[in-house]
């Protein structure tokens, strides 16, 4: 496949309980098997609790607002222009801290699924349940 031009309109969007994912990259848009891409938007108050993608590598980088990053037990606050780099299979979540949404730049690697993007949620079994 070719490069190509995304704008605005090519975007789609997915609402959850925690905030909403606008699909920048992915197989059906892209092409791409290698880049999964994602702006995340994290409302007040929410948060994408513990999950893991078993074949995927991902950078989560913070463009507006404040999170609390876990990177399995250890956490972490993050703002503006920090990220942080999660390897593949490890147990991780971010929240967002104050009144404000996060603005997140999401990127997995390479793409899994038939939608570019794998996860298994974790936020119900032990140690997960009762971090946070």
């Amino acid at each position: 496949m070719s490069g190509r031009f995304i704008t605005t309109g090519d975007i789609v969007t997915d609402r959850f309980d925690w905030g909403q994912t606008g699909w920048i990259s992915r197989p059906e848009l892209t092409g791409s098997r290698a880049l999964c891409v994602m702006d995340v938007q994290l409302d007040p108050g929410g948060g994408h609790p513990f999950h893991r993608h078993p074949d995927q590598e991902e950078i989560i980088w913070v463009r507006e607002g404040r999170i609390e990053q876990w990177l399995g037990k250890d956490k972490h606050e993050l703002g503006p222009g920090e990220a942080v780099y999660i390897p593949k299979d490890m147990v991780h979540a971010s929240y967002t801290l104050g009144d404000a949404p996060a603005k997140l730049s999401v990127i997995l690697t390479p793409t899994a699924g038939e939608g570019g993007y794998e996860v298994i949620d974790v936020f119900e079994e032990e140690p997960w349940a009762s971090l946070r």
